[in-house]
């Protein structure tokens, strides 16, 4: 474990400075892997991609020591991504590791579920606090079409398998495209409030993979709970002083889910998240066209101070508010194209942690 005498005096009292925008650094979203066992149409509709180098991935031990010196600077959450961070060999390894620093108040992990039921147990007790488990449809068949694979089943088993194994405060993600399964809203409510859920829908993004991205196909939050009202009738919004990327509501009868609208209502003024890929580079927002490469300074035996003062000035200097720009463009397309993403994988949102 760092000591504070190991942090550059500028930074050691309080943390890292606020950025521009006076947000604090506090979330780190930390991606393990590039690689996916799906293929969701709105994120990798591909068979085949670059990949990064393997010689390039980040090992686990140098991921718990550039978490462990963001934390120093503020960082308190913590959420593994991938790709899908599950297809990683041994990722309790990284949890117990990760788990052994006292910064870090909630540790989390997003997975698509295929593999999370044979890991659930195994997570649980190397200390993950939290899960997050995507279903974009209760529909085998509508999953087949949407992800090109035939694992409805196993992501049930996933879910099924968070809430037997007793991880609290679970979320169910869905994004949600507008005539494809805009019509499971409640399905998937009702699904969640039988299981302690949490469900949130996502609004359809144009990062990464979203290659055949177009406004129509967005189902807006508004959209939602219109929809959602004709159903249950009056929708309560909570109010939370939150950096969280959702929205809170509640129906007449107290169940919550949530929405997250980057699209057409974007959080960026409260944005306290950056990523970390799998191969060390560190982006301050999800639409930045450049990151910051650690793990060359890392291998090149960067101290403790050193990757402290870089990450405390990229920091303070940032101004990132790309879904807002994003949302102010009158003609709006895909953010990149097929040609670019493969020229540059790290473009792509599999691969920094979407």
């Amino acid at each position: 474990m760092l000591s504070d005498a190991q942090i550059p005096p500028d930074v050691s009292a309080g943390g890292a400075p606020d950025d521009q925008l006076g947000r604090p650094l506090r979330s780190l979203r930390v991606s393990v892997t590039d690689r996916c066992n799906l293929r969701c149409n709105y994120c990798m509709p591909q068979e085949n991609y670059v990949w990064l180098p393997r010689k390039e991935i980040l090992t686990f031990g140098e991921i718990a020591h550039l978490v462990e010196v963001f934390t120093t600077l503020g960082v308190e959450n913590v959420r593994l991504t991938g790709g899908e961070p599950l297809v990683r060999r041994e990722l309790a390894t990284l949890v117990r590791m990760l788990a052994e620093n006292p910064r870090i108040r909630d540790l989390a992990l997003t997975t698509n579920g295929i593999l999370f039921s044979e890991q659930a147990e195994e997570l649980r007790d190397a200390g993950l606090h939290r899960v997050t488990l995507s279903l974009d449809t209760l529909r085998p068949e509508r999953f087949l079409a949407l992800t090109g694979r035939d694992m409805h089943a196993q992501v049930l088993a996933g879910i099924e398998a968070a809430r037997r194994a007793g991880f609290q405060k679970l979320k169910i993600d869905t994004v949600v495209l507008r005539g494809t399964n805009d019509d499971e809203l409640a399905d998937l409510i009702e699904f969640g409030r039988r299981l302690g859920a949490e469900v949130r829908f996502i609004e359809y993004m144009d990062v990464g993979g979203a290659t055949e991205w177009s406004h129509d196909q967005v189902f807006t939050r508004a959209d939602m709970l219109d929809r959602l009202g004709k159903r249950y009738g009056t929708i309560t919004p909570l109010e939370e002083n939150s950096s969280a990327p959702a929205v809170r509501f509640t129906l007449p009868d107290g169940t919550v889910f949530g929405i997250i609208a980057s699209t057409t209502t974007p959080f960026c003024r409260t944005c306290d998240r950056s990523r970390l890929t799998a191969d060390g580079l560190w982006y301050l927002c999800l639409y930045a066209q450049s990151g910051i490469d650690f793990r060359q300074m890392l291998r090149a035996g960067a101290s403790p101070e050193e990757l402290a003062a870089r990450i405390a000035s990229a920091w303070r200097g940032r101004t990132d508010r790309g879904a807002e720009l994003r949302a102010s463009e009158r003609h709006r397309g895909a953010f990149v194209g097929i040609e670019q993403l493969r020229q540059n994988p790290h473009l792509e949102m599999h691969t920094r942690g979407g």
